[in-house]
This record gives C-alpha cells, sequence and structure tokens, in this order.
C-alpha cells in the first residue's frame, strides 16, 4: 500500500483509486512488517494493513528497533513495549536509547545503565554515560574516567581513561584510549598498547 496525503490529512491507497484505510492520520511512516506507524491528535501508534490499531495512539513517541521493541514516551517518561503494545517497562525513565544487541540504555535522575529485553536492568542506573554495544561491549563513563562493559555489566576494561572510543570493529579488535595525555589502544581483553 502507499501512503498519500490529501488536505492535510493521511491515509493509504492500494491502487489510484482503492482508499484502504482514510485519510484521517495527521502524520504517517509507510509500512514495515505489516505496520504503519500513525499519528492523530498528537498521539503515535500502529495499525496493521486493515487499518486497524495493533499500537493504541496514546504516545507521544513510539520507535521500534529492528529487535521488535519500542522505545515509548508518555506524559515525559520512557519505557518499552513489544510489538503487541505489551509493557516490558514501567514508563518511568527520564531517557532512552533503541535496543542493540539486546540491551538498551536508559537514563534515570541524571544516570545511566542497561536493560535487557525482559526489562530487568543488566547493570546499575549509576553512569554517567553508556554507549550501546558494539562486539560485545559497551563504553560507559563514570566520574570522568572511561571504560569499557561486557552484556553481563561486568567491567571488562577498567574504567580509568580519560577518553575512550566507543567500538572494537576494526579487523584487530582494538579501541582508541587517551590515559595521562597519551594516545594508545587497548583490545577487548585490557591489554593496552602506548607509545
Amino acid at each position: 500500500m502507499a501512503r498519500v496525503k490529501l488536505g492535510g490529512k493521511w491515509g493509504f491507497v492500494d491502487g489510484p483509486d482503492d482508499e484502504v484505510i482514510p485519510l484521517k492520520y495527521d502524520d504517517a511512516c509507510d509500512f514495515c512488517e505489516g505496520m504503519a506507524k500513525v499519528k492523530l491528535d498528537g498521539k503515535w501508534g500502529y495499525i496493521d494493513r486493515t487499518g486497524k490499531e495493533i499500537i493504541p495512539l496514546k504516545y507521544d513517541e513510539i520507535d521500534f528497533s529492528r529487535e521488535g521493541m519500542a522505545k515509548v514516551k508518555l506524559d515525559g517518561k520512557y519505557g518499552f513495549i513489544d510489538r503487541t503494545g505489551k509493557k516490558i517497562t514501567p514508563l518511568k525513565y527520564d531517557g532512552a536509547g533503541p535496543f542493540c544487541e539486546g540491551l538498551a540504555v536508559v537514563e534515570l535522575d541524571g544516570k545511566r545503565g542497561l536493560i535487557g529485553r525482559n526489562g530487568k536492568e543488566i547493570t546499575p542506573l549509576k553512569y554517567d554515560f553508556a554507549g550501546n554495544f558494539h562486539e560485545g561491549l559497551a563504553k560507559v563513563q563514570l566520574d570522568g574516567k572511561e571504560g569499557y562493559i561486557d552484556r553481563t555489566g561486568k567491567e571488562i576494561i577498567p574504567l580509568k581513561y580519560d577518553r575512550a572510543f566507543y567500538t572494537f570493529r576494526d579487523p584487530f579488535g582494538i579501541a582508541r584510549v587517551k590515559l595521562d595525555g597519551k594516545w594508545g589502544l587497548v583490545d577487548k581483553e585490557g591489554n593496552e598498547y602506548f607509545d
């Protein structure tokens, strides 16, 4: 189906003369995996190909990750739902990132941590910064020092660096780090390489 706009309203057609879903939405996105994100009266949700609401149009923000979980915002708080609309976490966080490698960064009272797909906190919300996972590690920062944690929340590479880059994606499995004014490299096991 194609998304169309007429008179400031969006809907969907299945050909030039076949309006399938009425042009009543304030905004709409294309269908993906059988669902389309739509906005009505300032609230977002999802409809199926028949126009039936499968995620109620009640959220201020809603975005599904590639992992089938949606970050939602309502009344200034974030949480997560699944593709059926079931809550995975309460809407209690001040901020949230998308799920990446089965984990998402959440923020509460200025501190960040990680939650799993089941909504349980993998790390305490204690970090000043927490990044997404790449190659099984995520960069975290606490009290001005940076390091890396694994998917269980264990600090694999100590939080001692003045600066640490996010990923270990290069073919050698290393990341750039800065310690005491010098740039060097660290591998996923914590071995350092400084000049």
